[in-house]
């Protein structure tokens, strides 16, 4: 596309906003950014070479991306751009959504003549920066193959099924996050209690059938530092998990363990912080047994 918009600038938006930069600069196109707070649009592109824009003039590009906390904060802005969008543009929320409203959303904007895929992504800040991020697309297959080539954030594109099914992967995906990282606290603080070496113990357990993303990356530099980086809020994180209970009770499935998980992260959002980093969930953990993970 000659001209993209991207749609929130939070901590995954100015990343993946400035790789479609990159790529625009080399075909010639154009970004166009919008956020909540213009200051924030304004920054990015004197840094990245983007454009600033305001809400309304986003319809004239040829594909939006949006990126922001809920889907409810899409259908606000779906709502304020909806007379200003053009037939044929695509729109890919890389929001971390709700399958139901993926369904919504791609139904009220092809009215419009506006086709929408659900597209969150995985991978983290670092994945941002690098454009290595894995993204879970939901729709029509044509239409997927035809955005491709658009997604210059990412390191792997896989279509996962029809609308919806890309926000319903990413729920189960974050869903596990939480289960590991919660279990892996769980099992370090009793070693802790112990008197065991939690450095070492790592070093066991991530040569071992015990290891996770949560044992290998999350826990040494963010725990173990008692650094906690805000990159993904832990709010989010109980958002996540809830939204991947609704996709187990909209297929009457049973899923015990990510129940209880969830009811355990949404206590810690709730005493923690929301806006603490999602490992901040071993805080809690650390509270129950009265011993840091360090």
């Amino acid at each position: 596309m000659k001209t993209a918009a991207f749609l929130g600038l939070g901590a995954m938006g100015v990343p993946m906003a400035a790789a479609l930069a990159r790529r625009a600069a080399e075909t010639g196109g154009r970004v166009l950014v919008w956020n909540r707070h213009a200051d924030k649009a304004q920054a990015h592109a004197a840094e990245y070479g983007t454009q600033a824009a305001a809400l309304e003039d986003v319809g004239q590009a040829g594909v939006i991306f949006s990126c922001l906390p809920t889907s409810a904060d899409v259908d606000e802005v779906i709502g304020q751009l909806e007379g200003h969008l053009n037939p044929g543009t695509v729109w890919v929320d890389c929001t971390s959504g709700h399958p139901d409203a993926a369904q919504s959303q791609r139904a009220r904007l092809l009215t419009r003549g506006v086709r929408f895929l659900d597209a969150p992504v995985s991978g983290g800040v670092s994945g941002a920066v690098a454009a290595t991020l894995t993204v879970m697309l939901g729709g029509p297959a044509d239409e997927v193959e035809a955005v491709r080539g658009e997604l210059a954030f990412a390191g792997k594109a896989v279509h996962v099924g029809d609308t919806g099914a890309g926000f319903a992967v990413k729920a189960v995906n974050n869903a596990l996050l939480a289960v590991n990282l919660w279990a892996a606290g769980e099992g370090l603080a009793a070693l802790g209690r112990g008197g065991v070496d939690l450095g070492a113990a790592l070093t066991v357990i991530n040569a071992s059938s015990g290891r996770s993303n949560a044992t290998e990356n999350l826990i040494p530099a963010r725990v173990l530092t008692r650094d906690f980086p805000p990159t993904f809020g832990l709010g989010l994180l109980a958002k996540d998990i809830a939204i991947a209970l609704d996709v187990v009770g909209g297929v009457r499935g049973s899923a015990p363990v990510l129940a209880q998980v969830a009811a355990l992260t949404r206590a810690a959002a709730q005493m923690i912080g929301p806006d603490e980093d999602h490992t901040a969930l071993l805080k809690l953990v650390e509270q129950m047994n009265a011993q840091e993970i360090k």
